[in-house]
């Protein structure tokens, strides 16, 4: 059996070391999990040329909504953020399209002991911001602002706020610091954007941040943050938590999650 991580670029995802991992752990011999280079306009026709042996797909960035595109049945948190992350090939050939970041960023983010009611700042406001819409709702958050560069950003998230059933305040970016300290705070921008407001945050140390960045690992806010005292979650957390979430679709077994997470510390430290 085959599945494999898709996106562009794709060379650096550690999808494949902890899939891989999993299958030695659980005794799945003959199963291999690769990386596959794939824009969002090519996902279809790959996913068409499939062959039976294939069991799933892990969908990264471009191509979540995409996927959600072309699946024959999604399920409810991927229709209601609007993307998926993972297909499922099911027996009769037709794929299943889910989201496994919600689930992965509600079990990071209760593991770091965020609790119902809490409110919660989303720094951006694009595919990762719609996931932590809904595992805000999931976790029962009293109210959720989202900071973005763009105003008209903040509408497009609008919808999803109202399927998950969660409230939204929308802040300007230039505001971001006067939102800082709020129970639970989510970055989901790229690489470098959060960079500047390390310098002006006044944390509070109960605060809760996750960033869903690893690398380079820590970024200026993340180590502000844990300057200050508060509980840090970064996006290698989250990206074992949502690959366990796939493990399970793809191959109907329990998770070895210990020996998935090894991996991924082990691949970190050589990297």
């Amino acid at each position: 059996m085959r599945a494999a991580v898709v996106g562009k670029p794709i060379a650096h995802s550690l999808s494949p070391v902890i899939h891989t991992a999993g299958y030695a752990a659980a005794g799945l011999t003959g199963w291999s999990y690769t990386r596959i280079e794939c824009g969002e306009s090519e996902l279809a026709g790959l996913v068409a040329g499939l062959g039976p042996e294939w069991a799933g797909l892990s969908v990264t960035m471009p191509g979540k909504e995409a996927a959600l595109a072309l699946a024959d049945e999604v399920s409810p948190v991927a229709a209601a953020v609007g993307a998926a992350n993972t297909l499922v090939r099911r027996p009769d050939g037709t794929w299943y399209a889910d989201n496994t970041d919600v689930a992965g960023m509600v079990d990071v983010l209760s593991a770091a002991g965020v609790a119902t009611g809490a409110t919660v700042t989303v720094l951006g406001a694009g595919g990762t911001a719609r996931a932590a819409l809904a595992a805000a709702a999931r976790l029962g958050a009293a109210e959720v602002t989202v900071v973005a560069r763009r105003p008209e950003a903040c509408e497009e998230l609008l919808p999803v706020a109202r399927a998950v059933g969660v409230p939204l305040a929308p802040a300007a970016w230039d505001d971001a610091p006067a939102h800082a300290r709020a129970d639970v705070v989510i970055s989901t921008v790229p690489k470098g954007v959060a960079d500047p407001l390390a310098e002006n945050f006044d944390w509070r140390p109960d605060t809760v941040f996750f960033d869903a960045l690893y690398d380079p690992w820590p970024t200026p806010l993340a180590a502000a943050a844990l300057a200050a005292g508060c509980r840090v979650v970064s996006g290698l957390d989250l990206l074992l938590a949502q690959a366990v979430g796939q493990f399970a679709q793809f191959t109907g077994v329990d998770p070895p999650v210990e020996a998935m997470r090894a991996a991924l510390v082990a691949a970190r430290r050589t990297d």
